[in-house]
């Protein structure tokens, strides 16, 4: 028989008041304690980040201290080691100044250009129009022709479509004769002279008979008959042959010279002396002939060199003289250039121009 006690009302109320105190007090006792851990971790994050820059700050300090020390060191060599080239360039501007000795100095720096003048570039970036030779201002225009420039109002052309002139001869020829007439200005006056044995004005047409004895030229709805005594030796027959007109160089010109130049077919024969005295005859009578050929005019090419010339210079006219790919020529041709005041100039067998003779207007 076992005994059970019985709590009253009040013990059992007070008894949950006693656990509801308890737990109460447990839940404050935690959230206290997890507020104490949480600003003891946050008191230690801050020293952490406060103690660190301190750290930072002072190592940086050292090293700035340190180039401090070295950039005066450097900076005092280094100022002293010019004194050397300050003396070189006192000399530059001692010779600079005018003197006695500075005198030969501009004749060495005048020398090297002329060396140099048939520099051997191919045709088409020689003198070309670009640098105040097609200007047409002041004296009149100008022209360039196989490394040779000159300046003129009326310039004729004397060039040879001599059967030896085919292959690379002929190509060179009409590349730069086509660069050098195609840059002509308006202003000027020019005219073509081809000549091989028989002579005619360019846009002509020549027929040459099968025996190479005869040829007749049809110019402007006019015939003029030619007679040959082999390759050096031509001479009109009948109708006298009369001197070009010179043309402007207009567009409409210009084009029917270029297409002249491309279609003109090769002759035979190799006579100078007619075409030279075609050209000196003209009027008004020209500044200026360049006068091309690969070949002498048989065994009286320097009489007829010599005489030409001595006729042109008291008429001054200027006779410029091109070799093309012959030496043999090089006597004659230079003694028109020289008896005239002109230039003379080689073309080599690889293409290559090179000016032997100077023009008294580029000494």
């Amino acid at each position: 028989m076992s005994l059970h006690a019985q709590m009253t009302q009040e013990a059992q109320a007070a008894l949950a008041a006693q656990k509801r105190n308890s737990t109460v007090s447990s839940l404050i006792i935690a959230i206290l304690s997890l507020f104490l851990i949480g600003l003891i971790l946050f008191i230690v994050a801050l020293t952490v980040e406060v103690k660190n820059p301190p750290e930072i700050i002072s190592y940086s300090a050292g090293v700035e201290d340190t180039e401090e020390i070295e950039k005066p060191e450097m900076s005092s060599e280094v100022e002293r080691k010019p004194s050397s080239p300050s003396s070189s360039m006192a000399k530059v501007i001692a010779a600079n100044t005018a003197s006695p000795t500075a005198v030969p100095v501009p004749d060495i720096e005048v020398t090297e250009p002329s060396l140099d003048f048939g520099n051997g570039d191919d045709f088409g970036d020689g003198w070309g129009d670009g640098d105040g030779w097609g200007g047409g201002g002041g004296g009149g225009g100008g022209a360039s022709f196989f490394k040779q420039k000159v300046k003129a109002e009326r310039i004729a052309f004397v060039i040879d479509y001599s059967m030896s002139m085919s292959g690379k001869r002929i190509s060179l020829l009409k590349k730069e004769l086509a660069r050098s007439v195609g840059a002509l200005p308006e202003t000027m006056e020019y005219q073509l002279i081809f000549f091989a044995g028989p002579a005619w004005v360019a846009g002509s047409e020549v027929k040459m008979a099968q025996n190479r004895r005869s040829a007749v030229v049809s110019h402007n709805g006019r015939d003029y008959k030619w007679e040959g005594k082999g390759a050096n030796n031509w001479e009109t027959k009948g109708s006298k042959l009369r001197s070009p007109a010179w043309m402007k160089a207009t567009k409409e010109n210009l084009d029917a010279s270029l297409s002249a130049i491309q279609s003109t077919a090769l002759v035979y024969g190799t006579a100078w002396e007619i075409p030279l005295e075609m050209a000196l005859d003209m009027k008004p009578q020209p500044e200026v002939i360049f006068f091309m050929t690969d070949g002498v005019s048989g065994g009286e090419s320097e009489r007829i060199a010599k005489r030409v010339a001595q006729r042109a210079k008291r008429k001054d006219i200027k006779i410029n003289a091109i070799a093309m790919m012959d030496p043999s020529a090089r006597d004659a041709m230079g003694a028109l250039a020289e008896i005239t005041g002109g230039q003379f100039s080689m073309v080599n067998k690889s293409g290559k121009t090179q000016v032997l003779i100077k023009g008294k207007e580029e000494e």
